[in-house]
């Protein structure tokens, strides 16, 4: 995928000109990257348009304005892409009661290698995660994944812990999304 040059990042000044109309390209194209996976998952596939976004964002709610500072930002968001024949995503577990969602990060220590895509053969493709997003016994709530399909686009998201299996179709919108993430640019 595409990774975000430095000559698509205006300062935050010139993007408030025009961040209501780029959100708004933006919200567009999050919609069928966004999938629900039972009642505690959401997987948010991110592509070009949605790092640019929140470079740009990062940007102007940090009022950052030195190079060095914006190259890092830069950096830091191209990580969340896949790389070829790879999709990325931002995971978020929602759970409202912090009591329940300390609880369930604990129990769920094993969840980012019980997450899945599954291809069109039935073939489950596991989460890549970094370790780092783990620690003192604790899941952090959001994970940043990436899912190595080989190109091939997924038909289904899924998640099979012991205590919680459950899986999300994907329909033709979603598919179609993820597909064009897919392409080699």
């Amino acid at each position: 995928m595409k990774r975000v040059e430095r000559s698509e990042i205006v300062d935050y000044a010139t993007y408030e000109d025009g961040r209501e109309n780029f959100r708004s390209e933006v919200m567009k194209t999050k919609a069928p990257r966004r999938i629900h996976v039972g009642d505690y998952f959401t997987l948010l596939f991110e592509n070009h348009t949605t790092v640019r976004y929140q470079i740009q964002e990062m940007l102007r709610a940090e009022r950052i304005v030195r190079e060095a500072d914006i190259l890092h930002e830069i950096e830091t968001y191209n990580e969340l892409l896949g790389g070829e024949g790879e999709l990325g995503c931002t995971l978020l577990i929602e759970i409202e009661d912090p009591a329940v969602r300390n609880q369930k990060l604990k129990q769920w220590w094993s969840l980012p290698e019980k997450l899945y895509l599954q291809l069109e053969d039935g073939t489950r493709i596991r989460a890549t995660f970094d370790e780092r997003q783990r620690g003192d016994g604790l899941l952090s709530s959001v994970q940043y994944l990436k899912f190595d399909t080989m190109g091939h686009v997924p038909v289904a998201a899924g998640v099979d812990l012991p205590d919680l299996q459950t899986e999300t179709p994907l329909n033709r919108e979603q598919r179609e999304a993820l597909s064009a993430d897919l392409v080699v640019v």
